[in-house]
């Protein structure tokens, strides 16, 4: 199942959650700042190194990391990671 670690304040987040909801994609919404260190390292790491970004996908054991959203940018990186849509 699809995980989206993202937080409440974040208006990339609600829309990417609005996103999924609105095309019947099943998916786990993790809240960021409620996440134990190692899954906050691991979200650092796919984001590149320096900070948490989010909203940030996973899918699979394949990894997302958090973008501005586009509709179209999310549908792609959604199918790049396996997401069946």
């Amino acid at each position: 199942m699809l995980t989206v670690y993202a937080a409440a304040w974040c208006p990339h987040c609600t829309k990417t959650v609005e996103f999924l909801k609105k095309h019947g994609i099943a998916f786990t919404y993790m809240e960021i700042e409620d996440q134990p260190e190692d899954v906050i390292e691991k979200i650092i790491q796919v984001n590149g190194g320096d900070d948490w970004v989010v909203p940030t996908l996973a899918y699979n054991g394949k990894w997302r990391e958090g973008r501005f959203y586009n509709e179209l940018t999310l549908l792609s990186d959604l199918r790049a990671i396996g997401v069946p849509i």
